[in-house]
């Protein structure tokens, strides 16, 4: 048996007789289980959606990747038609993106999140749904 081989069996036989057990280093990662959705919005620019459980909570984030730098978005987002949270935000270097995160709880039953988004000095309106 080379050492090696002793080094392992001897750490399988300590960990096996104190009841330990090995685990993964990363165990349970949250974006295993979430819902992602994207498309393009009125005049080109992209959205994206996504949700997923949060310690008892949903965490529901979308994204609105216009390309261009500076632009000033308003947007609202929506729970099953109930609006939770509105805002304006503005699209950042380098990518000429947003993001929006919120928490919102978890109904019972299907939450239907709607984010809008709309910018005002083109018109362009954005509307990204997803359902968890």
């Amino acid at each position: 048996m080379t050492d090696l081989r002793r080094i392992a069996a001897l750490t399988i036989s300590t960990l096996a007789l104190t009841g330990l057990t090995i685990a993964p280093a990363v165990a349970g990662d949250d974006d295993d289980n979430r819902v992602e959705r994207n498309g393009s919005c009125s005049a080109g620019t992209e959205w994206k959606i996504k949700a997923k459980a949060d310690d008892g909570r949903i965490e529901v984030e979308a994204e609105i990747d216009s390309n261009k730098v500076g632009q000033s978005w308003s947007w609202k987002f929506k729970d099953n038609g109930t609006v939770f949270a509105t805002g304006t935000s503005t699209t950042t270097a380098p990518s000429g993106s947003f993001e929006v995160e919120r928490k919102p709880a978890n109904k019972a039953g299907t939450d239907n999140f709607v984010f809008r988004a709309v910018h005002p000095k083109s018109g362009e309106v954005c509307r990204a749904t997803v359902s968890w």
